[in-house]
Parts: C-alpha cells; sequence; structure tokens
C-alpha cells in the first residue's frame, strides 16, 4: 500500500529522526526531495527527473533524541501518472537525507502514487471505417466512439458487404503499443490485453454483427503521448478475420483511454 495523490495536491507529511539509544546522530543539515522520475529500463539505474523540489528542514547540528520535522509541499504539479511498463517506469518519490561528511549520507525513500482525472470529452466521435480486399471482401466497422474511460463499453457493429472468401472466424484485440527512446534507439513493445470472438463460422452477404466490449475487466492505463519526450502508450482496437486456410487479415484503429473522475480503483 503506498500514498495515493493527483496533480494540484499538496503532499504534507512528518519525517522522524531516532538515534540509537544513547548514540547521536552528527549531520551537515537534513532536507526532504519531492522528485518525478522516468527510468528507461534499457538504461536502469539512470533517473530523468521531470520534477525536483526540495526542502530543507535542519541546519548542521546534533542529534541526540527523537526529532520530528513536518514539512509540506504545496499545489504541486504532478502531470504525469505513475506508471509501470514493459521497458520504462515513471515514478513519484519523496527523498530524505541526512547529510554527513566523512561517515556517508543516510537516505530514504518513499514512494507515492499519482493518478490524474478527465472530464468527459466534449467532442468523442464515432469511427467508420471500410476495409477489403478488391472483388474476395468488402466489410464496414463501426465503434461508437474514439475516446473510452477505464470503466467503459466498446458498443459497434460490423457489416458484411461482400463475402467471396470462406472467412471461419473473427476476434476484435484490444492492444497496448509502448514505445521508449527516440531515433534509431526507439524501442517497440506491443502486448495483446483482450482476444474477445466476435464470429464463429461463415457469414453471408448482407450480415451484420454487434459488437459490445466491456474495458473493467482489463489493466489498461490512459494513453500516454510523449512523456517528457521519452515515451508514449497508445491503445489500438485490432480487427482479425481468419479464413478456412488459416490465412489473417488485420485492421487496427487507434482508440483514446483515459481515467473519468468517478473510478476509485
Amino acid at each position: 500500500m503506498v500514498p495515493l495523490f493527483q496533480s494540484q495536491e499538496n503532499i504534507a507529511g512528518k519525517i522522524s529522526i531516532e538515534p540509537i539509544q544513547g548514540k547521536k546522530v552528527d549531520h551537515n543539515g537534513v532536507k526532504v526531495e519531492l522528485l518525478g522520475q522516468i527510468e528507461m529500463y534499457f538504461d536502469r539505474g539512470n533517473f530523468y527527473d521531470f520534477t525536483s523540489l526540495v526542502r530543507e528542514l535542519d541546519v548542521p547540528g546534533d542529534i541526540y533524541e527523537k526529532k520530528s520535522y513536518p514539512f509540506e509541499f504545496s499545489t504541486v504539479e504532478m502531470p504525469y501518472e505513475t506508471y509501470n511498463g514493459a521497458n520504462v517506469r515513471l515514478r513519484y518519490v519523496l527523498k530524505v537525507t541526512i547529510s554527513r561528511g566523512y561517515a556517508g549520507s543516510i537516505v530514504e525513500y518513499q514512494d507515492f502514487v499519482v493518478r490524474n482525472y478527465s472530464p468527459l470529452p466534449s467532442i468523442n466521435n464515432s469511427i467508420k471505417m471500410e476495409v477489403g480486399i478488391e472483388d474476395c471482401l468488402h466489410i464496414e466497422f463501426e465503434y461508437n466512439k474514439s475516446k473510452y474511460h477505464l470503466k467503459d463499453v466498446i458498443i459497434g457493429k460490423i457489416y458484411f458487404l461482400l463475402v467471396r472468401i470462406k472467412l471461419k472466424n473473427m476476434d476484435l484485440e484490444i492492444r497496448r503499443r509502448e514505445s521508449t527512446g527516440s531515433g534509431a534507439n526507439t524501442h517497440v513493445e506491443t502486448e495483446t490485453l483482450a482476444k474477445f470472438e466476435l464470429m464463429d463460422g461463415a457469414p453471408v452477404r448482407g450480415e451484420s454483427i454487434p459488437i459490445r466490449l466491456f474495458l473493467s475487466p482489463y489493466e489498461l492505463t490512459p494513453t500516454y503521448r510523449n512523456i517528457n519526450n521519452k515515451f508514449s502508450v497508445k491503445y489500438y482496437l485490432n480487427l482479425v478475420l481468419v479464413d478456412e486456410e488459416d490465412r489473417r487479415y488485420f485492421k487496427q484503429q487507434e482508440i483514446t483511454i483515459y481515467r473519468l473522475q468517478e473510478e476509485t480503483s
């Protein structure tokens, strides 16, 4: 269990330092830092700080008994959500440093999680697309919108306008594509999070198949677009058709995922 915050909240607390009985802690100062960091797994151990705030808690001196330091960071700008991905993680941490010269500094960390919420989008267009193979297959698919919250339902329909291929089944997949780095060092990781069977058997011309896919059972995150020029996370609906000779036909469409205010989990 870790503390949970959202952007613009105050982050306040108390830090206690207690020397071992009969000993003292001599130090060159005590400070607490609030850090927002991105770590790429191919560059593990190197953190890129996009947020860095500091509060000096004590001047150099000695601590003989338990001492507590209240601290507060007011209305902290935390623009990105906490994220743990395949090749990158974004984290927020409180870092306490007791500076000591010859003896080496004492450093402690406390992670916390940030989740940011979005209102319902004012514009949320439906997706309509046609896909086909000339003189063999022509289908039209429609999704009710292009932006979905984490507990939303994808509703749509698929129309078969021309069928001259012997299809045996059709699936709808939700895919997450995480891209890290840039230029020649870009690494893309694609993961299929859900596979939903829409059809089993051969369709005929004029037939339509309804789609109703609930997102809540799946481990989704909001869409991340070019976070600090380090990484992106995008989601796609991938329509897969398989014919009787096991040839596969794909059509992919990007969707936007966001966290709606009412969602608590």
